[in-house]
């Protein structure tokens, strides 16, 4: 996974808290986080969970999956799994450890298909064995 920027993200979050017309007083009190803090996450002093990210996309109405991508969670990809990964990263339920232990057996999964598509098959391997029943 990359790595945390966390100044460009809270410049990201600022311009967007801008565009939408928000003060930071409101865009805290829609996201749900309090105006320190979201001002610490704007200046780059703070990392915030995927859960907080989600709350100021809600807030923002923006994807919490550019969120993610801007924050360096998750790597920006043409839609490889992006929506699960944003799942995975905002489930309330399971913790850190358990989120980045589900992105790996998927990220493994999704080597494994794409090492088997570009092996070349024999053709016993290529070869559907069905019973026949005219024999």
């Amino acid at each position: 996974m990359a790595s945390l920027n966390v100044g460009s993200l809270g410049e990201y979050i600022r311009e967007q808290r801008r565009n939408a017309q928000y003060s930071l007083r409101q865009l805290a009190e829609a996201a749900g986080v309090s105006n320190p803090y979201l001002s610490q996450i704007e200046r780059g002093l703070r990392k915030p969970s995927a859960e907080i990210l989600q709350q100021i996309a809600k807030a923002l109405r923006i994807s919490a999956e550019t969120l993610y991508v801007q924050a360096g969670i998750l790597e920006e990809r043409r839609g490889e799994g992006l929506e699960l990964r944003a799942s995975i990263l905002a489930d309330p339920l399971i913790n850190e450890q358990q989120k980045q232990a589900l992105l790996a057996v998927y990220d493994a999964f999704l080597k494994e298909n794409a090492a088997s598509a570009s092996t070349p098959m024999t053709d016993g391997a290529a070869t559907q064995h069905t019973p026949r029943e005219d024999r």
